[in-house]
């Protein structure tokens, strides 16, 4: 059902050096590109991950009780994924681990904007 999520970002460049580098650990790439606007997918028919400068010109900021959630499909993919975060400046949100009984193991952290991302499989 998700086409894509989009985050706002103050500095594109800095941003995607980010993305580039952390969405790199599970496969994706470019796949869209202006001045404005770059979006990441493992391919351009699966859900992608955008970031943009905020269309009216105004500054970017985070969302209060908004995530972005990636799903990974085993326990060390999130660890991976969550240390390559780590080691990219992203900040500590909830280290990788099992949430409750039901089999969900997630890590949270935010990105150099402060935008919230989460990294989760089902065990």
């Amino acid at each position: 059902m998700i086409g894509y999520v989009t985050l706002g970002t103050n500095d594109l460049p800095r941003a995607a050096k980010f993305y580039d580098a952390l969405l790199a650990e599970i496969g994706a790439g470019r796949f869209m590109e202006t001045d404005q606007f770059i979006a990441w997918a493992v391919s351009p028919t699966a859900p992608g991950l955008g970031l943009t400068k905020p269309y009216d010109g105004k500054a970017a900021t985070v969302g209060n009780g908004v995530m972005v959630a990636l799903a990974m499909d085993t326990p060390g993919k999130v660890d991976s994924f969550y240390k390559k975060a780590m080691e990219l400046g992203a900040k500590d949100e909830g280290l990788p681990g099992p949430r409750g009984d039901s089999g969900f193991y997630a890590a949270y952290f935010r990105d150099l904007d402060g935008n919230k991302l989460n990294c989760f499989c089902m065990k």
